[in-house]
C-alpha cells in the first residue's frame, strides 16, 4: 500500500482523522476529501487536501484519479444546516460513481452494525442503502461496521462521564437493559487498512471484546471517574427532554431520538464474534483521570 495514493472522506474528522494517521504512519500518500479544511491542525501538513465535489461528478472523478482505495467516513450524526440524511446518502451514491469511473481499486467503508436499508431510523436505514448501493456497483468492497466508538476525542461516552462528573443527576432512558459493545478506534482503523490489503467483498462488524448493558456502562464510568450521582431511569420521552437541555446549554445536541430508539432495539451490539482486542473496561481504567474532563461538542467539531 506505500506506493499508493489513497483517499479519505473526512480526514480531520474523528475516524478519519486516526485512519489518515495509520496510513501515513505507514509511508502512505494520502489525500482527504473535506468541506472542512483545517488548516490548523497538525494532520494537515502531512496529506493532500481536496474538496468533495458531490454536485459536480467530473470534478469529483479527478479528485480520485490514480487512487489505489477509498476509506470513507463520511456521514451525518444528525440533519444540520440542510444537510440531511437524504443527503447525505445522495453524496455517497456520487462518491461510490465517482470510485468506479476513476477505477478507484478498493473502496472500503466505514457503516454502522445492523445497518438496513429497510430501518425505521434514518441514521440505520441509509447507512444500509449506502452498503447495498455499494454491493451493487461493481467496486472491489469492504464494509466495515462499528458498533459504538470509543477513545481519546470521542463524543458519546465522554459526554457520559462528563455529565457524571458535572451533573448532580444522571437519567438513564428506559430501563437501561439494552446492550452495546463498543470498539476502540485505534482498533477500527487497524481493521479498515487490513480490509484494504485484501481482494475479496466482505462486511464485517467491528466489535470490541466487552458487551456492557447500558446500566453497566453508565456504573463503570461513573465509578472510574469517582462519580457519586445518583442514577435514576426514565420514560425514554422524558430522558431525551433533559439531554436537550443540556444540549441548549452546551449549544449542542447530546442525544437525539433515533440514538434513544437505537440503542433500546440493541442495534449497537454484533451476533458475530468480536474483531477488537481492547477493553474498554482496561482503556478506561488507564485514562479515568482525563475522560470526561471536558466536554465534547458534535456541533462545535462541525
Amino acid at each position: 500500500m506505500t506506493a499508493d495514493l489513497n483517499v479519505i472522506t473526512g480526514a480531520f474528522g474523528y475516524t478519519g482523522g486516526y485512519i489518515a494517521r495509520a496510513l501515513i504512519a505507514n509511508g502512505t500518500r494520502v489525500r482527504t476529501l473535506t468541506n472542512h479544511a483545517r488548516v490548523d491542525d497538525p494532520l494537515a501538513r502531512q496529506l493532500e487536501i481536496a474538496q468533495f465535489n458531490f454536485d459536480n461528478s467530473d470534478a469529483l472523478a479527478r479528485s480520485l484519479d490514480g487512487v489505489a482505495t477509498v476509506f470513507n467516513t463520511y456521514w451525518i450524526r444528525f440533519p444540520h444546516h440542510g444537510l440531511d440524511f437524504d443527503r447525505a446518502v445522495s453524496n455517497l451514491r456520487a462518491l461510490i460513481d465517482a470510485a468506479r469511473r476513476a477505477g478507484v481499486r478498493r473502496f472500503v467503508h466505514v457503516s454502522i452494525t445492523n445497518a438496513n436499508a429497510a430501518s425505521p431510523l434514518p441514521y440505520f436505514r441509509g447507512k444500509g442503502l449506502i452498503e447495498d448501493y455499494l454491493v451493487q456497483s461493481g467496486l472491489s468492497h469492504a464494509i466495515i461496521r462499528p458498533a459504538m466508538i470509543f477513545g481519546p476525542e470521542e463524543i458519546l461516552l465522554n459526554n457520559i462521564a462528563w455529565m457524571l462528573r458535572r451533573i448532580p443527576l444522571f437519567v438513564i432512558p428506559g430501563d437501561g437493559a439494552y446492550r452495546m459493545q463498543p470498539v476502540f478506534v485505534e482498533d477500527l482503523a487497524k481493521l479498515a487498512l487490513d480490509a484494504a490489503h485484501r481482494t475479496d467483498n466482505l462486511a464485517i462488524d467491528a466489535v470490541g471484546p466487552e458487551t456492557f448493558t447500558f446500566n453497566e456502562m453508565v456504573t463503570l464510568i461513573a465509578r472510574e471517574v469517582g462519580s457519586h450521582v445518583p442514577i435514576i431511569h426514565l420514560r425514554p420521552a422524558i430522558a431525551l427532554a433533559c439531554a436537550r437541555i443540556v444540549g441548549r446549554t452546551m449549544r449542542d445536541v447530546t442525544l437525539t431520538r433515533d440514538e434513544v430508539r437505537g440503542l433500546m432495539a440493541n442495534l449497537l451490539v454484533s451476533s458475530a464474534p468480536p474483531t477488537a482486542p481492547t477493553r474498554f473496561s482496561e482503556w478506561l481504567r488507564r485514562n479515568a483521570e482525563f475522560f470526561g474532563v471536558r466536554y465534547a461538542s458534535e456541533v462545535a467539531r462541525r
